[in-house]
């Protein structure tokens, strides 16, 4: 005789934490993640349904496998993981438990999940991050972002933390993590910026115009044909 584990049935969805990295679609117009170890070849949106990552036709999760979206019970739990070298990059997801799931001492495997919060860290440099920009890395279709002050945005590729989440949908909110003076900044309730927001905005758009300002001077430099002027 097999013996069956206990089925729950909750009044409300579970709350579960995770780390991911965020993502953004090739043509600009899409936000998401991707997660950081099974499963992380395949972003995801805000609202997603999980799938066998080896390809198996069973519906995630699967007692027989390990395939599904999996999260921790307790927030201090997700953020230790980001103390790791190859995490430091990485957002803390805050995530509603959809569907059937399979739960264990630490956490959750389940199908279906909505992210409801990214918290987003510092830049690289210790500086509150402005903006989520290129890493250099990415998966087919999607480049991988990381937290970025706005002195050390240099040109690349970038979108402000609002903007992340206006592109993300789904109601997300994204908010500034340890040491922010600006303490939100995610699109307000009501869908409209405040003045955290359009502070984040305004560092983005200045030191954007900087980098601008700075490669007109070198090309006036150069003059017209391409030399230096003497």
């Amino acid at each position: 005789m097999r013996l069956r584990l206990p089925e729950e049935r909750p009044t409300e969805p579970p709350t579960g934490y995770k780390i991911a990295h965020p993502m953004l679609s090739q043509d600009g117009t899409r936000a998401g993640f991707t997660g950081v170890s099974l499963g992380g070849a395949l972003p995801y949106g805000v609202l997603a349904d999980a799938s066998c990552v080896y390809g198996l036709r069973h519906p995630a999760p699967s007692r027989r496998c390990d395939c599904g979206f999996h999260c921790v019970h307790d927030r201090t739990t997700a953020e230790a993981l980001l103390c790791t070298a190859e995490h430091r990059a990485a957002v803390l997801l805050e995530v509603t438990v959809l569907g059937r799931y399979i739960r264990f001492e630490r956490g959750f495997r389940y199908a279906r999940q909505r992210v409801r919060t990214a918290t987003v860290g510092p830049c690289a440099c210790g500086t509150v991050a402005a903006a989520l920009a290129d890493t250099g890395w990415g998966r087919p279709g999607w480049k991988a972002l990381a937290p970025s002050c706005a002195g050390c945005l240099r040109g690349r590729t970038s979108v402000s933390l609002a903007e992340f989440a206006r592109l993300a949908g789904q109601g997300l909110r994204v908010v500034a993590g340890q040491g922010a003076s600006v303490a939100v900044a995610g699109l307000a309730a009501a869908g409209e910026p405040g003045v955290p927001e359009l502070t984040a905005e305004a560092a983005l758009l200045q030191a954007r115009l900087d980098w601008f300002q700075a490669q007109l001077a070198r090309l006036g430099e150069r003059g017209p044909g391409g030399g230096r002027q003497g």
